[in-house]
């Protein structure tokens, strides 16, 4: 590594000027301020409205699948009110009748709550499954995305293309390496 300094130092020796590790070139900073900010520029204009978007509709379909969820469980309501109602009409009729159509009328009522509440709870289960399931669809999406565009800049940074397993490999290491908090 010293030795390269020295080989860097004296070509520059050679050429007239002294460079050092504090110097300042105007030049080199321009340039970098130039191409940092049309890659910034590139990102803005093509990257980031897809990214909005994609996020956009994921959050449309949630919203959607919260929306049928709310639905059901108004739905299992309006159920379980009406075996609350035909209960009551059963404990009406079943006051004229024998001990035993009274016992069969407690039966059918609570036959009538209990599977209302097991339907409310399986339409809520099944929603947040696949609440869960869309989330982390959205989010190997996203880190997919995020692979390609990390590729995609580092080889326009670079100057040639990276497409090999052992890029995809890194970068994904990378990224699995970032906690994601959600």
């Amino acid at each position: 590594m010293n030795v390269m300094w020295l080989a860097v130092l004296a070509a520059a020796e050679g050429e007239g000027g002294s460079m050092g590790p504090f110097q300042v070139e105007f030049g080199l900073i321009f340039w970098t301020w130039l191409v940092f900010f049309a890659l910034m520029f590139l990102l803005y204009k093509f990257a980031w409205p897809a990214l909005v978007q994609a996020t956009e509709e994921r959050e449309k379909k949630i919203t959607a699948q919260l929306a049928e969820a709310e639905k059901a469980h108004a739905e299992a309501k309006a159920a379980l009110a009406d075996g609350k109602k035909v209960a009551a009409e059963s404990r009406a009729s079943a006051q004229q009748l024998l001990t035993d159509a009274r016992q069969a009328a407690e039966t059918e009522r609570t036959a009538v709550l209990e599977r209302a509440r097991k339907e409310h709870e399986d339409l809520l289960e099944r929603a947040r499954r696949d609440i869960a399931a869309e989330k982390d669809k959205a989010l190997v999406a996203l880190r997919h995305e995020a692979v390609e565009l990390s590729l995609a800049a580092a080889s326009k940074l670079i100057g040639q293309r990276m497409d090999s397993d052992t890029d995809r490999r890194l970068v994904t290491e990378y990224l699995d390496s970032v906690e994601i908090k959600h």
